[in-house]
C-alpha cells in the first residue's frame, strides 16, 4: 500500500523534512509498509497499521534502540514512531538499509555480531516491559532463574493462549503439563542473561546495501542465547558461515542438541497460536520425545 497522504503529513510534523514519493515495501503480515524519499534526500521505511496490537511500535522501538546500543550488528535507526490517536493509523519511521547481496562474509559477520550481541548480559532474565512475539504478546517479568522464567513466560503463556484458542486437548495439556513440571531436568537454572533478538528467523536479517547483515523486527529480552541459536535451525534461511563463525567465536555448551527441541516448542506453539493446527503435529512430535 502507498502511504497514505494524511499519514505522510502527520510524519512530517515529527521529523521535519516532507515526505516527497513513497512505494509500497511487501513482507510483513501485521503492518502496511513503503519506502518513502524526504525532501532533504533521505529514504526511509515507514511501518503502519490501525492499532490492534496496543503499543507495537513503541516495544519496536524500544527493542531496536536496545539493539542498537550494543554496538554488535547494524540495526536501523528509529527517527520517529506514534501510536494511534484521533483516527490516525500508528507509525514507525527508520533509515532505510537498501537491498544488498548476503555473500560467505554476509554470513560469517552475521555469526560473529550475533555471538558479540550475547555476550551483553543483564543480571536477570526477561526485561522491564512486555513487547510481542508476532502478532501474539511476550510477556518477559523479570527472574533470577531462567527455568523458571522459560516455564511461566514462555511455554506457560503460550500454553494458556493454546487453551483459550482451542488448540490444546487433553493429551497436549498432559504433556505439557509433564514437561513444565520436568523443565529443570534439561534446561540449566543459571545461565548467563544474553541480549537476545528473540524473533530471529531468516526472515528478520538481512543483507543490506554494504553487503553487510543487519537485524530487523525485534522480540527482545535476556535470556539464554541457546534459545536464540535453536530458532534459527527450526526453519533454516542461515547458510553455513553464519553458525561456523558463530561457534568460533563462542562455541555452544555440551549438551546444547538435547535442548534445541525444547527451545524451539517456544515458537511452535507460538506459530500455532497464530495460524493454527497446522503447527500441532510438530508441538505433539516434541512433547513426545521428552515426556513419551
Amino acid at each position: 500500500m502507498t502511504l497514505p497522504q494524511s499519514l505522510a503529513v502527520a510524519i512530517a510534523a515529527e521529523i521535519g523534512p516532507e515526505i516527497e514519493a513513497s512505494s509500497p515495501v511487501g513482507g510483513g503480515d501485521i503492518s502496511s509498509s513503503a519506502r518513502a524519499r524526504l525532501a532533504d534526500g533521505r529514504e526511509v521505511l515507514v511501518k503502519w497499521n490501525t492499532g490492534a496490537l496496543p503499543g507495537l511500535f513503541t516495544c519496536e522501538r524500544r527493542g531496536l534502540e536496545l539493539l542498537r546500543r550494543a554496538e554488535t550488528l547494524r540495526i536501523p535507526e528509529v527517527l520517529a514512531h506514534a501510536e494511534p490517536a484521533a483516527g490516525r493509523p500508528g507509525f514507525i519511521v527508520m533509515e532505510w538499509l537498501g537491498p544488498g547481496s548476503a555473500t560467505p562474509a554476509t554470513g560469517e559477520a552475521l555469526g560473529r555480531g550475533l555471538a558479540a550481541l550475547h555476550r551483553v548480559t543483564a543480571e536477570t532474565y526477561g526485561l522491564d516491559h512486555d513487547n510481542y512475539i508476532g502478532a501474539n504478546p511476550q510477556p518477559n517479568r523479570q527472574a533470577d532463574d531462567w527455568v523458571a522464567f522459560f516455564r511461566e513466560q514462555r511455554l506457560g503463556f503460550q500454553m494458556g493462549l493454546a487453551r483459550k484458542n482451542g488448540y490444546l486437548n487433553a493429551g497436549r495439556a498432559t504433556r505439557l503439563e509433564k514437561l513444565l513440571a520436568r523443565l529443570g531436568d534439561w534446561l540449566p537454572a543459571h545461565p548467563p542473561a544474553s541480549l537476545l533478538h528473540g524473533d530471529l528467523w531468516g526472515g528478520n536479517w538481512l543483507a543490506v546495501a554494504s553487503d553487510e547483515p543487519a537485524l530487523i523486527d525485534p522480540a527482545v529480552y535476556y535470556g539464554h542465547r541457546e534459545a536464540e541459536l535453536a530458532f534459527t535451525e527450526l526453519f533454516g534461511g542461515f547458510p553455513t558461515a553464519f553458525y561456523r563463525a558463530y561457534h568460533q567465536a563462542w562455541p555452544l555448551d555440551e549438551g546444547y542438541d538435547e535442548r534445541r527441541d525444547l527451545y524451539n516448542l517456544y515458537h511452535l506453539l507460538n506459530h500455532l497460536n497464530l495460524f493454527g493446527e497446522s503447527y500441532g503435529g510438530q508441538v505433539d512430535w516434541i512433547l513426545r520425545r521428552y515426556v513419551g
